[in-house]
């Protein structure tokens, strides 16, 4: 079965679920498939093969799932970003803004190096806020981005405009438009 059906027929799509309006996609099924997460690990981690990833970055929380496998399939480690308060020895901070408030992301002392070339990942890709502020706390640190990869895109909230400054591919397995 292609990729992308497959993860339609397995992804739930909740509706009004945080709130009104919103369709909250659910990976969690996607887990209870090990060929399906193989396979989806093994696209997102194709593109990057010959960029010489060093480091992988997961954001929180869902970026920690598959973050792992995609150090492997690339031969690098794993790092993470978490949000502000969470990290005992912090390298970095930067705070951004979201649609309701604001948020800090923080990422850990010794996690990056200078010179590291890292991939950002999330699950996710909605107003691409917090990939962006990951991709700042990357070169607060002095490493080089490389690219991001998430397993979804939500197409109409306009997150790849925001990471596009960065200049560097953004990739993604399936995509969700209205």
């Amino acid at each position: 079965m292609l990729l992308e059906k497959e993860l339609r027929e397995t992804i739930r799509v909740i509706p009004d679920f945080p709130q009104k309006g919103v369709s909250f996609k659910d990976i969690t099924p996607i887990f209870l498939k090990p060929r399906l997460v193989e396979r989806c690990v093994e696209e997102l981690s194709r593109h990057f093969r010959v960029r010489d990833v060093t480091k992988v970055i997961g954001i929180e929380s869902r970026g920690f799932l598959m973050g792992p496998m995609i150090a492997q399939q690339l031969s690098a480690g794993f790092a993470i970003v978490r949000k502000k308060g969470k990290l005992p020895e912090v390298a970095a901070t930067i705070s951004y803004e979201l649609e309701y408030g604001s948020a800090a992301v923080e990422i850990p002392k010794d996690a990056l190096q200078p010179g590291d070339r890292v991939l950002i990942h999330d699950d996710l890709l909605a107003t691409g806020g917090t990939a962006a502020a990951a991709a700042k706390l990357v070169e607060q640190v002095g490493a080089q981005l490389v690219g991001f990869a998430f397993l979804i895109v939500l197409e109409e909230l306009g997150g790849r405009k925001a990471l596009e400054p960065f200049g560097v591919p953004v990739v993604h397995v399936l995509s969700y438009e209205r």
